[in-house]
């Protein structure tokens, strides 16, 4: 975790490509790094952790998910940098999409064309469930 008054989408981005090249992924290469910036301007980074069992294989925003949950601090998720030196854009899974949902995530950010871009969360995963919906 890194404290800061206000952590923008570069930063971010730098933090998902250097927790990419932490990735463990032996088995399909595919490295991924997530960083994500909460609304107190907290940071917090994850990478993907494959296991012989695919199945049980975590993705990189989920690990960056459990890291904010352990950091105790402000909870909403302003934003999620996601990097993958395979593949551009790289979006979140599903299973990614809904968790990061849990947590009011407003935008995902991605390499797309040599230049970041942002996607609005709505526009990624529409008309989702939430908390608010049980």
């Amino acid at each position: 975790m890194h404290n800061a008054a206000v952590v923008g989408p570069e930063r971010a981005m730098r933090a998902a490509r250097e927790a990419a090249g932490r990735a463990y992924a032996p088995y399909s290469g595919f490295r991924v790094g997530a960083a994500l910036v909460t609304g107190d301007g907290a940071l917090y980074s994850g990478c993907n952790v494959e296991n012989a069992s695919y199945g049980l294989s975590v993705c990189a925003e989920r690990n960056a998910v459990g890291a904010m949950v352990l950091g105790g601090g402000d909870r909403r998720i302003e934003f999620v940098a996601v990097h993958s030196p395979r593949a551009a854009p790289c979006l979140p899974c599903g299973a990614c999409r809904q968790v990061l949902r849990e947590f009011g995530c407003r935008a995902v950010i991605v390499e797309e064309g040599g230049a970041l871009r942002a996607y609005p969360f709505e526009e990624i995963l529409p008309n989702a469930f939430g908390p608010e919906d049980l």
